[in-house]
C-alpha cells in the first residue's frame, strides 16, 4: 500500500532552517557569552596588574628618596670630617709657652736668646718608589694594561681629601760666651722632646758693651709626629719654675 504524504515539502525545508537558525543563533549566544568572559578576566587580571605596579612604583620611590637622604648624609659627614681634619691641621701642636720653656730650659750657663721665628710651610711629598729592576736574562713580561673600573673611580671620589701635612721650622737667634756653649745648646735642643733636625747656620764674633759673644743662629723642627703627654709637659714647666 503506497503512503501518501500531505505535508508539502516547503514547509518541511522551512522547518529544517528555522531549526538550523535557532542553533546557529544559540551558538553565537555561546560564542559571545564566552568571549564576554574572557574579556572580563583579562580586565581584572589588568587591573590586579595595574594595582601592583602602581604599589612597586611607590616603594621605588621611597627607596629612591631614602637613597637621595643617604648620599646626603654622606656628603655631610665627608665635609664635617674635611673640616675637623683641617681644623685638627691647624691648630697648633705646640703651645707657645710650653715651646718658650723648652727653649729656655735647654740654655747653657751665659746664653741668651735675642731673637725666634717660627715658619710652617707644606711638607713635601714623597715621589712614589720607583719599579724594580729585571734581572739579567729574564723574559720581559707586557705590562697590562689596568684601566680604573666605575667602582675604583666611585671608591676615588668617596675618598676624602686629606689636608696636606706640614712642618713647623724655628730660626733661633742668641749670644753665648764661646762655641762651646753654642755647640752644648745644640745637642741640648737635639736631646728635647720637641725638637730634631737642630743644625748651626751661623756663628760670629760680635762685641756688645766692650765684651765680646759669639752671635749664633740656628735651624730647629718641631717633631711631625709629637704627641706631648701630661706628664712631658709637667715636667717642662716644672723644670722651667726651678731656672727662674
Amino acid at each position: 500500500m503506497a503512503t501518501i504524504n500531505f505535508v508539502p515539502d516547503d514547509y518541511i525545508q522551512q522547518r529544517q532552517s528555522s531549526r538550523a537558525n535557532s542553533l546557529y543563533l544559540i551558538l553565537l549566544v555561546a560564542v559571545l557569552c564566552g568571549i564576554g568572559a574572557t574579556f572580563s578576566v583579562l580586565k581584572m587580571r589588568q587591573r590586579s596588574v595595574q594595582a601592583e605596579l602602581n604599589q612597586l612604583s611607590q616603594q621605588l620611590n621611597q627607596a629612591k628618596e631614602q637613597i637621595a637622604k643617604l648620599e646626603e648624609l654622606k656628603s655631610k659627614n665627608k665635609t664635617r670630617m674635611n673640616v675637623m681634619m683641617m681644623t685638627a691641621n691647624l691648630i697648633e701642636p705646640v703651645p707657645r709657652s710650653i715651646l718658650l720653656a723648652c727653649l729656655t730650659n735647654n740654655l747653657p750657663s751665659g746664653v741668651s736668646l735675642t731673637a725666634l721665628e717660627m715658619k710652617e710651610k707644606e711638607k713635601p711629598k714623597t715621589a712614589s718608589p720607583a719599579p724594580s729592576a729585571a734581572k739579567p736574562g729574564a723574559a720581559k713580561k707586557p705590562a697590562a694594561a689596568v684601566k680604573p673600573g666605575p667602582a675604583s673611580a666611585k671608591a676615588a671620589a668617596e675618598t676624602p681629601a686629606s689636608p696636606p701635612e706640614s712642618e713647623v721650622t724655628l730660626t733661633i737667634q742668641g749670644l753665648a760666651p764661646s762655641d762651646i756653649e753654642v755647640a752644648n745648646y745644640i745637642a741640648n735642643l737635639n736631646e728635647a722632646v720637641l725638637f730634631d733636625q737642630v743644625q748651626l747656620v751661623q756663628s760670629e764674633e760680635r762685641e756688645v758693651e766692650g765684651l765680646k759673644f759669639r752671635e749664633f743662629r740656628l735651624t730647629a723642627r718641631i717633631r711631625p709626629d709629637l704627641k706631648l703627654t701630661r706628664k712631658d709637659i709637667e715636667e717642662i714647666r716644672k723644670k722651667r719654675d726651678q731656672t727662674i
